[in-house]
């Protein structure tokens, strides 16, 4: 794919106006997109309309009543629906994008459906993933973890899951798999958007008080070892099993059990055929990027893409205390060049 000097001008100034964190994000009008968004209106409206909607069940709840919700949130394709399944296979709640189904709801003005979420007296821990993008730029833009505080989750019953993965196999992952629901040009525009808006939400979290674990994708080369470190970072080690890594079928069963992850009810045009890698364990799947052209690459480095994933490999290291040898291992030049 060629990119125009003036499509790839206009998305340097959109990537500015992201890392700047700048308020005319809210506020711009987003226009209507084919089946995906069939009413005009700015960031700011819709995500009010889905935090009243939330507030709905959350307002009435004592802060008690609240379960301990572990909330991982990053760009589209970094792995987030296997890690849905690990801690399903836990035991634990595990809701797939509950937050992005209420957005997808008011973006084509259909009312509301709310996210009740299980008494802590019942499930004190739940697991909950959302992904930032990819087929609209209000998608790409939203803070889910913005709109779970507005609504009054208390924040001390929150501990964000950063989810990163590196850049070029995401942007694969999205042109190979998506293609048949948006434009190359409009995938790579939500892509580069969505990767630096992730960044927001973790600096959103530190600004809230709420607890941060960062959690990248290529440590899923080491998956024994990487989920037993994030899980004795998150306070849940005696929720760990290794089962729950290595094993995802039932005896003399023929598919993973997922039973515990919680689907939302979404239209047909988000049911995209092949999307999710069947498995019978969490393990690390490599993305070849022979898709990806030199003029996209440089597009992401440009745009700081590649950035906003080098400094989320230093905070993984950290956050997980991986040694020099072994964070060599996972990460490659990636981690040389992030310290």
């Amino acid at each position: 794919m060629n990119i125009d000097a003036t499509s790839a001008a206009s998305l340097e100034r959109l990537a500015d106006l992201v890392r700047q964190q700048h308020s005319s994000l809210d506020t711009m009008l987003l226009s209507p997109m084919g089946e995906f968004q069939t009413r005009a209106a700015p960031l700011a409206t819709l995500m009010r309309e889905v935090t009243d909607c939330l507030a709905e069940d959350f307002l009435h709840r004592p802060a008690q009543d609240f379960p301990m919700l572990y909330f991982a949130c990053g760009k589209a394709r970094v792995g987030s629906t296997a890690l849905s399944n690990l801690f399903g296979m836990t035991g634990m709640p595990s809701y797939y994008q509950p937050l992005k189904a209420i957005l997808r709801e008011a973006l084509v003005g259909r009312p509301l459906t709310p996210w009740v979420i299980p008494s802590a007296t019942d499930q004190p821990h739940i697991f909950s993933k959302e992904t930032i993008g990819p087929y609209v730029l209000a998608e790409s833009l939203f803070n889910p973890l913005q709109l779970l505080i507005d609504a009054g989750y208390p924040r001390h019953r929150l501990h964000l899951i950063m989810l990163d993965r590196e850049p070029a196999s995401s942007l694969a992952s999205w042109l190979e798999k998506l293609i048949s629901r948006a434009p190359e040009d409009t995938l790579l525009r939500h892509y580069v958007v969505a990767a630096l808006s992730a960044a927001r939400v973790a600096d959103y979290a530190r600004q809230q008080g709420v607890p941060v674990t960062h959690y990248v994708y290529e440590v899923s080369k080491e998956a024994l070892s990487s989920v037993r470190d994030l899980f004795d970072r998150l306070g849940l080690s005696g929720s760990f099993t290794e089962n729950a890594v290595t094993s995802w079928r039932e005896p003399g069963g023929e598919q993973a059990n997922n039973a515990r992850v919680i689907f939302p009810s979404e239209a047909t045009i988000y049911k995209v055929p092949n999307l999710h890698t069947s498995d019978s364990a969490y393990r690390y799947q490599r993305r070849a990027t022979a898709s990806v052209s030199d003029t996209q690459l440089e597009i992401l480095e440009r745009c700081g893409v590649n950035d906003a994933y080098r400094a989320s490999v230093a905070a993984c290291v950290r956050d997980l205390d991986l040694n020099a040898a072994t964070s060599a291992h996972l990460f490659g030049d990636w981690v040389a060049e992030a310290a």
